[in-house]
């Protein structure tokens, strides 16, 4: 693929236009790193006030699967990317046959299917949580005692801690796979888990491969809530495996693009893969602020076939997940957060996306807090968190 260079015109006279499945906010934070490096940008999404639709210059009003949209985007557009997994791999297949597209469809595919991806753990020699796959009633009678207890999850559309269910013994473990309507599921052993982190690496078509600093994570509820750089609880031996296997899962795909790898470390040091997203992620947030190369430009790069550079950390970072909880008092009347006061501690960097209306539980924004080094950069983020009334980390 010849490079799509900045500032470069099109067959129209306008520049190269790059763009993305999906109005999210990840998909809003793509199109500003995008028309930061100078390129138009378009959005598909049937939302008609879709956070990335609203900062694009070409918002295409479409379902995922609309033929006319599909050919509106293929048009416009010199590269095209995804904000989320859960856009059809058909959409991403019919795309892929006229127009470069970052990941694949069929990396996709592995990626938004759990067994698919447990299957692609194994296969490239990634340690994953023992698990089977249930597709039929039969199923549940062949599973090993030794999965249990353990936690039932979707095969598709699960996310942020939705479509799973601990289950502690064969009679529990039926009742929830009826209760998830008999649909394809996966059912991991329960294991002893001790931290969380994340790795984010991205791959060009050449094959260079490069990675963000590894994230420690921390969830509440399913969802992320905090994200801390450099990792202060994970070793140096144990981020260096992390790392080699993201790489190495990234390379047995042949993936283009931005990747999100999930692991857990078990009580006892040993490291297992969790899960993965074909995108940037949210732990990722930090590095607009913390690095000379966000994941969102990594995104650009790798679609548009530009060198891809690995990022170098500036500032530690911490980095807290808002939730349209914020938005609401005990009372549950609608309330503005503190943002004067957030904004006056050192290092504060707030990123809202622009959503209409506040929800619980609903993503809302997130705040960076960076520092010269993790202890200063922690203390002003604990110091935001009390301000905001989120729990302490």
């Amino acid at each position: 693929m010849k490079p799509l260079l900045p500032g470069a015109t099109g067959p129209d006279g306008r520049p190269v236009t790059l763009g993305v499945m999906g109005g999210g906010q990840l998909g809003r934070m793509f199109v500003q790193a995008a028309q930061s490096m100078g390129y138009f940008t378009a959005v598909l999404d049937p939302d008609k006030t879709s956070p990335a639709g609203l900062v694009a210059h070409y918002h295409i009003d479409a379902e995922y699967l609309d033929e006319q949209g599909l050919a509106q985007l293929m048009q416009r557009c010199a590269a095209i990317t995804t904000e989320f997994e859960n856009v059809p791999a058909p959409a991403l297949y019919t795309l892929g046959a006229h127009r470069p597209v970052s990941p694949s469809a069929e990396s996709v595919a592995i990626c938004q299917d759990r067994a698919a991806e447990k299957r692609h753990f194994v296969a490239s020699g990634v340690a994953c949580a023992p698990f089977a796959v249930i597709e039929a009633e039969a199923d549940l009678a062949t599973i090993d005692a030794a999965l249990l207890p353990g936690i039932l999850k979707t095969s598709r559309l699960g996310y942020d801690g939705k479509g799973q269910v601990r289950v502690n013994d064969r009679a529990a473990l039926a009742d929830a796979w009826r209760g998830l309507k008999h649909v394809p599921c996966v059912l991991e052993k329960l294991l002893p888990l001790q931290h969380e982190l994340s790795v984010i690496v991205a791959r060009g078509a050449d094959g260079t491969v490069v990675q963000l600093p590894v994230q420690q994570n921390q969830h509440r509820d399913g969802i992320l809530a905090v994200t801390q750089v450099p990792a202060p609880d994970i070793s140096a031996e144990v981020q260096q495996r992390a790392i080699d296997s993201a790489r190495r899962l990234a390379q047995e795909m042949s993936y283009l693009g931005v990747l999100c790898v999930e692991f857990f470390v078990l009580q006892g040091g040993s490291l297992v893969a969790n899960e993965m997203a074909p995108r940037p992620h949210n732990s990722g947030h930090y590095s607009v602020d913390a690095c000379d190369v966000s994941q969102f430009e990594l995104q650009v790069r790798c679609m548009a076939g530009l060198p891809l550079l690995a990022p170098r950390q500036h500032s530690s970072a911490v980095m807290l997940n808002l939730l349209g909880d914020l938005w609401f008092d005990e009372r549950g009347e609608e309330r503005t957060p503190p943002w004067a006061d957030v904004l006056a501690l050192p290092g504060a960097h707030l990123h809202l996306y622009g959503k209409a209306g506040a929800r619980r539980g609903r993503k809302m924004g997130h705040l960076t807090i960076t520092g010269p080094d993790a202890q200063t950069a922690r203390t002003s983020a604990l110091h935001a968190a009390s301000l905001l009334g989120l729990p302490t980390f």
